[in-house]
């Protein structure tokens, strides 16, 4: 018999104890911000809070990255849209750049 019975794939040692391998990244669960703080608005002039909405090349940033509840990220694409059509945000990512 062996010493250990999972010595062959390295899960436990002999004496019980896990080995050491890189712990696994767990994630947080993400809360919509808007409905904890009853305060903040969603309002497209608001271009800073809108910025965080959108990733660099301009597109809008999914549920899954945002945290937000399905009500309000709905909210939030409107209000980015707004903001598109008046010239707040850009289009596309790159269009105000310094490079131009």
């Amino acid at each position: 018999m062996t010493e250990s019975r999972y010595s062959e794939r390295g899960e436990r040692s002999h004496n019980g104890e896990h080995s050491e391998r890189p712990r696994r990244y767990v994630s947080r669960p993400k809360f919509c911000q808007f409905c904890s703080d009853k305060n903040l608005v969603i309002d497209y002039k608001n271009v800073e809070m809108m910025s965080r909405y959108i990733n660099e090349t301009g597109k809008i940033r999914p549920r899954r990255q945002t945290g937000a509840c399905a009500k309000h990220q709905r909210q939030i694409a409107t209000a980015i849209k707004n903001a598109r059509h008046i010239a707040l945000l850009p289009f596309e990512g790159d269009f105000w750049s310094e490079n131009n």
